[in-house]
């Protein structure tokens, strides 16, 4: 059996959306996040030293990070499914995709997600001119312009497609999902294109079915 370990608000949702896909038998164990720091329990690290979510057992197999655990679900259980043949040319589209994900766009959407968490207030009065002057530096010279960067490139690539490789679902999708999710928290942008992409995702049955398992997933909570 394989058993899905969650923290609520996090990767995992696209992991239980694969299986799902999949068509694959599945137990879920959820956890909460820490109130205080939003961060993971402890008790993961009993399951994986990281301690971080996703985390998939199947068998004795103890898999962290969710796109190994794409890749492997996908290779082991796929059949075929949500991947091209690696002799077509829409494989290195694929690949990139699969990667770009955690390798290049979540990176920038941390850091806009750690600097918007910063509490100023709490700091003390003579380090909040510096701390802001910092801050609003790092903002305006390098996050703001990553995400640009990053955005436009999505909103282009995803132009008259439904799905990012021969606008077939696969795992490039699923990959892809969780910061695309992310980047919709911003109220102040305009990109149609991923916004639609999002819906159709979070429209799809096994999207839903998904949910229903691992909850709602809210990242504005976070």
């Amino acid at each position: 059996m394989i058993t899905l370990y969650v923290l609520l608000q996090s990767r995992a949702n696209r992991i239980a959306w694969l299986l799902e896909e999949l068509n694959l038998a599945y137990q879920v164990e959820i956890f909460e996040r820490d109130q205080h720091t939003k961060l993971a329990p402890a008790t993961l690290k009993k399951i994986h030293p990281l301690g971080k979510s996703p985390i998939l057992k199947d068998g004795n197999l103890v898999l962290a990070e969710s796109g190994a655990i794409v890749e492997y679900l996908i290779e082991r259980y796929g059949q075929g499914k949500l991947k091209p043949q690696a002799e077509s040319a829409d494989y290195p589209h694929y690949l990139h995709w699969l990667h770009y994900a955690e390798g290049s766009l979540m990176f920038p959407l941390l850091l806009s997600l750690v600097f918007r968490k910063i509490d100023h207030t709490k700091m003390p009065f003579f380090v909040k001119p510096i701390a802001n002057k910092i801050s609003d530096k790092v903002k305006q010279g390098f996050i703001e312009p990553q995400l640009k960067l990053h955005f436009d490139y999505v909103e282009q690539a995803l132009a008259g497609k439904k799905w990012l490789v021969n606008d077939r679902l696969s795992g490039a999708d699923i990959m892809m999902s969780f910061p695309l999710q992310a980047v919709l928290l911003r109220s102040d942008l305009d990109y149609p294109n991923i916004r639609a992409y999002v819906a159709r995702i979070e429209a799809l049955e096994s999207w839903q079915r998904a949910e229903q398992k691992v909850g709602i997933l809210e990242l504005n909570k976070l």
